[in-house]
């Protein structure tokens, strides 16, 4: 979404003029609910003239579709090998629920422990607190790693944002 009704909020170029009311008010308008189910915010500045003509980035499109697709088939492999009740069904670490994901989903020490202090912290629902277990899965995942580590939860945890108005 935009960050206002303008869509300037951070642009000092055409900055808002009722910023940061504008933005706060616009983004008010999400309920805490709905803002609690959406798992990864990131914010993509605009595109400069400047930047079209710098480099290409260091790894392609077709680099990191590889790397996905390999996270994708590993997590497909892992829920197939379970022999519990509905894990056949699930193909990706955002599907997992309950038990499954206790099971899939295990925290090195660092880990648990930022996942508690930032549960705490962020004043985490259970539903946000899974979700950023299912997103940190999906990044060791992308990483390669068997283990969930403090690093995975803390980029998970980076990726979230606390509703408008907490």
């Amino acid at each position: 979404m935009n960050p206002c009704k303008c869509g300037y909020l951070d642009d000092p170029g055409q900055g808002c003029g009722r910023a940061p009311k504008c933005g706060q008010d616009y983004q008010a308008r999400i309920s805490g609910p709905l803002f609690d189910r959406i798992d990864l915010h990131v914010e993509v500045p605009a595109v400069k003239a400047a930047d079209l003509s710098l480099p290409p980035a260091r790894e392609d499109s077709a680099v990191v579709g590889a790397r996905v697709a390999a996270a994708r088939e590993v997590q497909a492999d892992r829920y197939a090998a379970l022999k519990m009740e509905g894990a056949r069904a699930i193909s990706v670490n955002a599907r997992a629920e309950g038990a499954i994901l206790d099971q899939v989903a295990t925290l090195d020490s660092g880990g648990a422990a930022l996942l508690t202090e930032a549960a705490s912290r962020m004043q985490l629902t259970a539903r946000g607190y899974h979700r950023v277990l299912k997103v940190a899965r999906t990044l060791a995942d992308l990483d390669g790693a068997m283990a969930i580590r403090r690093l995975h939860v803390a980029e998970a945890l980076s990726y979230r944002r606390l509703a408008p108005g907490r």
